[in-house]
């Protein structure tokens, strides 16, 4: 399940784990009220869709070999997306916690720092494009 959609993500069937998946780690990102200590009313995400999604599927593929994970999972939001609401979905499904941990953050880390998605924060005073923060 590699997907950009613009509706909210069903966070339910990224939770989906095999019978032989005995853990399963899962990165939600939420988008906050704040930034930098400016009161954010909500985000609009965009990507050049042609490249995002190739560029997503090499990303699972490159984790499941690294990690040795069954499965990965990417959803991202485009467009609206409301403070409170989940902007991006990660989950990473293996039979043990360890490999399961290791690969939802190295996906969504490299989904970050690689996939064309950019986000703009819209305030009561004004908008502006943000580029991601190194993970943290």
């Amino acid at each position: 399940m590699i997907l950009l959609v613009r509706d909210p993500i069903d966070v339910a069937a990224v939770q989906d784990v095999g019978a032989g998946d005995g853990a399963l780690c899962l990165f939600l990102g939420v988008v906050r009220g704040d930034s930098d200590g400016r009161p954010v009313l909500r985000l609009e995400y965009e990507a050049y869709e042609d490249m995002a999604l190739p560029m997503m599927e090499e990303i699972a593929a490159d984790t499941r070999r690294r990690f040795g994970v069954t499965e990965v999972r990417i959803v991202h939001r485009l467009g609206r997306v409301e403070v409170g609401e989940v902007s991006v979905a990660v989950a990473a499904a293996s039979p043990h916690r360890a490999e399961a941990f290791a690969a939802c953050r190295h996906a969504i880390d490299t989904l970050k720092a690689r996939v064309p998605i950019w986000k703009k924060e819209l305030y009561a005073d004004g908008a502006a494009w943000r580029e991601e923060p190194a993970a943290r």
